[in-house]
């Protein structure tokens, strides 16, 4: 499996052209056609942060929330519950560690 592949299994449902998805990857230091690696957490963790890319970008577009209709949700509430998801995938992002930050960093300021 592929980074492209891995991202599409991880955005099911949401539609875009190779191109942009590809474009995305780069985004975040990614060959599309690179093999997927699931035991590295860089890759891992670059996969969600494009997702959360992608789903961002979905986000910012209400022709593009229009487009994905699912039968049993008004655009409001896809909205809500997209939202939801860019928040989780935020959080999951940021707490992810890579192989390279073995470190936990916190900075508080007052």
């Amino acid at each position: 499996m592929n980074n492209l592949q891995r991202l599409q299994m991880e955005t099911k449902g949401i539609e875009f052209q190779e191109a942009e998805l590809m474009v995305y990857l780069a985004e975040n230091a990614l060959d599309a056609h690179a093999e997927y690696n699931p035991q590295s957490m860089t890759d891992k963790k670059a996969i969600y942060a494009t997702a959360l890319s992608m789903l961002e970008s979905v986000a910012n577009n209400p022709t593009t929330m229009k487009a994905i209709k699912i039968d049993d949700m008004t655009v409001s509430e896809f909205h809500e519950n997209l939202m939801k998801r860019i928040d989780q995938l935020t959080n999951k992002v940021r707490k992810m560690k890579t192989e390279n930050n073995n470190s936990e960093i916190f900075i508080l300021y007052i």
